[in-house]
């Protein structure tokens, strides 16, 4: 069966996207977006860069998804959806807290809109894991993470504030500190480019 053809609103929104420019400390590709969830869709995925330059999962990680469909499913109030999720380590003690599940969707909301990112519907859940190593990985120790799954619907087609807002997030919840509006970051990188 051929491909649909791509909307002319998908395919200008998803070169605003690719235009976006990434932190210095979080390294954003493109990668292959899941099938059979929209008509058409699009996703990024995104790594914390470490100390020596490399981006490491294992500080923070993410995955951006869009979804687009003109006949705008209901349960979605429109043609777009973004789908995402981001994950990060935890001191044990933050982890313990029970407020860090509540504080991580916040996070999210407030990332959105500092970001300007118009949107409805949005819903998701945070998790907190709780791990200790026994036997061969008793050395771990123990460890903790947060994990924020999230969807919304932007209001149009200008994504790239939701691409923006999720970044931050990603960041936010890897402990880095967050960029201020009007301070260029040296050497940004491009979505979906090395």
């Amino acid at each position: 069966m051929p491909a649909a053809p791509v909307p002319a609103e998908f395919a200008s929104a998803l070169e605003a996207v690719r235009a976006v420019e990434a932190r210095d400390d979080l390294r954003v590709t493109e990668i292959p977006a899941p099938q059979g969830l929209a008509p058409h869709s699009f996703a990024l995925a995104a790594d914390v860069v470490g100390a020596r330059g490399v981006a490491d999962p294992e500080l923070g990680t993410g995955r951006f998804i869009v979804l687009y469909d003109s006949e705008e499913p209901e349960q979605w109030g429109g043609p777009w959806r973004v789908v995402s999720f981001a994950q990060a380590p935890l001191e044990v003690e933050i982890g313990l807290d029970p407020f860090v599940a509540d504080v991580a969707w916040s996070w999210l909301i407030d990332s959105l809109d500092a970001n300007g990112a118009e949107y409805t519907a949005a819903s998701g859940t945070a998790t907190k894991i709780l791990s200790s190593g026994y036997g061969e990985l008793a050395e771990q120790g123990d460890g903790a993470q947060i994990e924020l799954r999230s969807s919304w619907s932007p209001s149009d087609s200008r994504l790239a504030p939701h691409v923006e807002a999720w970044s931050e997030l990603i960041c936010t919840l890897a402990g880095l500190p967050p960029t201020s509006e009007g301070v260029t970051l040296l050497a940004s990188r491009r979505v979906g480019r090395e």
